[in-house]
């Protein structure tokens, strides 16, 4: 009987040949209970070629097509149109899940959840999107998973998404590392900085966002996820629209002069524009605030935090002692 040939062959698989049913081993298969006898059977009394079946050439193991092959049997078939397969056996694996997924008998929900644990434990870099992509579940059960797996690897620091980029596991900490790099050089573009702390350029948006504001890096959702304790009442920036008494209360304890200096045009040049922003940067406006900061510090921290605090301190007075004698 004739056989359809694949044409052409994708990442890790070759154009097709015809081999003995009897070298193929039984697949790896993310079918819990097997094959359905009855999808066999149906396969087998088609009148049409069988196409081609996708094999694990270092173990000569059915990737996907074990129904095609069982069918091929009971149509008497001594050969069979097979495309090979060359990678890992988890790599296998997970082209078994993603082509089972997607076409053919589907997967029932325990066999998708099977697989999903299973590549959870062999991948556990993978986000929950990625896998969610090879298994058909939804990412949130994904994450349920993950959760509960024993396999899970509790030092990672970053999982793979589907577009193969690393991004942190705790967005707080690219964020952090966002807030600590616009302190350093606040000149840095969205891009470098995006870089530099491992997260997206809309993240580096908002992180920069919120330092020029004078606001926590991180949100108040991210504070909660990470356990931190809430903060005071993030500070709003007046505008010209705010209503009179609140600006006045915003002014209270220096506040003025900085809102005052934000509105001048003057100020709008390059070098302007970076010292407001070291200037939004530094500035604590409640002692709530303050307090809650150096309760952040480790212990074993607070001797190099309070010299590193001195130091900036210092440097803020000389450039005041500095634009007062230019004055």
């Amino acid at each position: 009987m004739a056989l359809y040939l694949a044409s052409s062959a994708g990442p890790g698989r070759q154009v097709t040949q015809t081999v003995p049913l009897s070298v193929l081993l039984p697949s790896d298969s993310p079918r819990v209970a097997g094959e359905d006898e009855k999808h066999i059977e149906r396969l087998a009394g088609l009148d049409t070629p069988l196409p081609p079946i996708l094999v694990h050439r270092s173990t000569m193991r059915v990737i996907d097509g074990m129904h095609r092959l069982r069918a091929a049997a009971l149509r008497g078939m001594d050969r069979i149109a097979v495309e090979f397969f060359e990678g890992d056996e988890e790599e296998a694996f997970v082209l078994a899940v993603k082509l089972n997924a997607a076409h053919g008998l589907p997967l029932s929900q325990t066999d998708r959840a099977h697989a999903a644990a299973r590549i959870i434990a062999s991948r556990p870099h993978w986000s929950d999107r990625r896998i969610a992509s090879v298994t058909g579940l939804a990412p949130g059960s994904i994450a349920a998973l993950r959760t509960r797996s024993t396999e899970q690897n509790k030092q990672l620091k970053k999982r793979v998404g589907r577009d193969g980029r690393l991004r942190p596991l705790n967005p707080t900490e690219g964020r952090m590392r966002a807030s600590r790099l616009l302190d350093a050089k606040p000149s840095s573009t969205l891009k470098e900085i995006a870089e530099a702390a491992g997260i997206s350029a809309a993240t580096a948006k908002d992180v920069r966002d919120r330092v020029r504001a004078g606001k926590d890096p991180l949100p108040p959702r991210l504070r909660r996820d990470a356990g931190t304790r809430q903060g005071p009442p993030e500070p709003v920036t007046p505008s010209p629209r705010t209503p009179q008494h609140m600006r006045q209360a915003a002014s209270a304890g220096g506040e003025s002069a900085l809102v005052s200096l934000h509105r001048d045009p003057s100020m709008r040049t390059d070098a302007g524009r970076a010292l407001l922003q070291l200037l939004q940067a530094h500035s604590i406006r409640d002692e709530g605030r303050l307090h809650w900061l150096a309760e952040s510090v480790p212990a074993h921290r607070r001797a190099a935090m309070a010299q590193a605090a001195r130091a900036c301190a210092e440097r803020w007075l000389r450039l005041a002692k500095v634009i007062e004698a230019d004055s």
